[in-house]
């Protein structure tokens, strides 16, 4: 096959299912957000009549990025642009299902951030924020999902089940879950015992003294079972 031919064959292969995957993880993103919708006007129904502060609140910040404020915590839904492939040391590449074809591991990413409300509300740019879930999604719908806590076990093998509007809901209703359970830490004395005048300053007039849920603590001795994300 000469140069012409293997570029011809790799955009009418590859190429192609790549804008197919990233089709795939568009409508997937879209039926997320109406997902989301919906749970946080159930969710608030049941609330109905005590503290406003504990509703839901879904913001639609475009076809890329989907916001659930849940109380004092802010989930964000984030569809990557890109399409990926799993390393050769990833598990899914010793799977079967790998095997039958290469092009059944690249997948669209949709990512699932923890950040506290009020990184937001103070514009504390300094916040951190947290990696707690991403859903794989391959070209002929097939997902896997990474994540923390219950996420973990939603469905962690690609090439066994296609994401349907109920497996979403499953992920949406585990990042509630989760971001609920992940509590805010003290930080450890010794890392905010000092600081400068103009630091201080700052923190006073613009609330940005850093603040994460686990500022100073390890993030993944949250892992459940020893089940951690793959990098």
């Amino acid at each position: 096959m000469d140069d012409k031919s293997k570029i011809l064959e790799v955009l009418r292969s590859k190429s192609l299912t790549k804008q197919m995957i990233h089709d795939n993880t568009a409508n997937v993103f879209t039926v997320l957000k109406t997902v989301l919708t919906e749970i946080a006007a159930e969710i608030n129904h049941e609330l109905s009549g005590l503290d406003q502060r504990i509703l839901l609140e879904f913001k639609d910040n475009g076809k890329a990025e989907a916001q659930l404020r849940i109380a004092g915590d802010l989930l964000i839904f984030s569809m990557h642009s890109n399409v990926f492939e799993f390393n050769r040391e990833h598990n899914i590449q010793k799977t079967s299902f790998a095997a039958q074809n290469p092009l059944n591991t690249y997948c669209g990413i949709i990512n699932i951030y923890n950040f506290l409300a009020d990184s937001f509300k103070f514009n504390r740019e300094e916040d951190l924020g947290y990696l707690i879930g991403r859903i794989f999604i391959n070209r002929d719908f097939y997902y896997m999902v990474e994540g923390k806590g219950q996420l973990a076990f939603t469905c962690n093998m690609l090439g066994t089940e296609k994401i349907d509007r109920a497996a979403i809901r499953k992920i949406v209703i585990g990042s509630i879950q989760y971001a609920l359970d992940f509590d805010l830490l003290v930080p450890p004395y010794d890392q905010v015992k000092i600081a400068t005048v103009a630091q201080m300053i700052e923190n006073i007039e613009n609330s940005k003294m850093q603040t994460g849920k686990r500022l100073g603590f390890v993030f993944n001795s949250d892992d459940i079972n020893g089940v951690k994300n793959h990098r």
